[in-house]
């Protein structure tokens, strides 16, 4: 497992909570800190995968275990 930086807990929360959760908390983030986000909803996969396309943050890990979805993102 990665280190990270900050991490954000996602849980109970449908999209696009999850995603504006995470946005939030990268602009407090410095380029090159690594954001964890903790997330149960099962569209948060495909929706974090077009949210570092669109932003061109780098999506490090996407793991899923059951229903906890685990992402780290680095800030650009």
């Amino acid at each position: 497992m990665e280190e990270f930086d900050a991490q954000v807990d996602a849980t109970g929360l449908n999209c696009p909570m999850p995603i504006l959760r995470a946005k939030k908390a990268l602009t407090g983030l410095a380029s090159g800190q690594v954001l964890k986000i903790i997330a149960t909803d099962p569209g948060s996969v495909k929706d974090f995968e077009a949210f570092a396309k669109q932003t061109g943050h780098q999506l490090l890990q996407s793991e899923s275990a059951g229903e906890l979805f685990t992402y780290l993102i680095r800030k650009v």
